[in-house]
């Protein structure tokens, strides 16, 4: 279950440098999606955004890459933790349990206020199509890490082992249909009206009931299965 992952990270147990710099990319990120959101991605030129932050060209690059890279920090912030995590994980067992309790220890080792800057990040990239497109690419590298972890702990090439690939993409599809149910209210005991109820700790159980879903999804007969409505 979600409630044995590890507790979230303490930015306090990092050297004092590390910490400055991590407080900066993050105050840049909230100061982005706040401009964003007000007057819409397409519409705030970095000139402006690097003003706005009251910083330099030459720092914001020292943070990020791209618009498209500050706009979706959030998700960025958990697509570098996941794949740390999975590398560290050292538990014998089924490699889609490892995926499974590794993605949902990253989610839990997020900040408090992440799961509201995240909410804020899926509500800007579901109306610009340049960051759905960048959601997405940036999703499609982790799910291509994780299959890179897989080879080099079961030296196996996925090329030849398609299994591999196929695990990447069940873990990928967990994590996006948990998260739309989420961000959406949805779970088993029914609809909730307030998006991203709950925190991380319901995100992460999203996650993990959307796993749960899978061996029933592949069993499922299309001539028991009930008739569309």
């Amino acid at each position: 279950m979600a409630t044995d992952a590890p507790a979230p990270d303490d930015d306090s147990a990092l050297p004092l440098r590390e910490r400055k710099k991590q407080r900066t990319r993050r105050a840049l990120a909230d100061s982005a999606l706040t401009l964003f959101s007000e007057r819409g991605f397409d519409r705030v030129t970095l000139e402006e955004l690097t003003a706005h932050a009251e910083i330099g060209r030459s720092t914001f690059f020292r943070y990020y890459g791209t618009k498209e890279d500050v706009a979706m920090a959030a998700e960025g912030e958990l697509w570098d933790a996941y794949p740390a995590h999975f590398e560290a994980h050292t538990a014998p067992g089924p490699a889609l349990d490892a995926l499974r309790t590794s993605l949902t220890a990253a989610l839990l080792s997020m900040p408090d206020e992440w799961d509201q800057r995240f909410l804020r990040t899926r509500r800007l990239a579901a109306g610009t199509p340049v960051l759905h497109d960048h959601s997405l690419v940036s999703s499609m590298k982790v799910q291509q890490r994780l299959v890179e972890i897989l080879e080099e702990r079961l030296g196996t090439d996925s090329r030849e082992d398609v299994r591999l690939r196929l695990l990447g993409e069940f873990a990928l599809s967990a994590w996006r249909c948990g998260a739309r149910n989420w961000v959406a209210g949805r779970g088993p005991d029914g609809y909730d009206k307030r998006r991203g109820h709950g925190g991380r700790k319901t995100l992460a159980r999203r996650v993990e009931q959307a796993f749960d879903a899978i061996p029933a999804s592949l069993a499922l007969d299309l001539h028991s299965a009930p008739a569309p409505q």
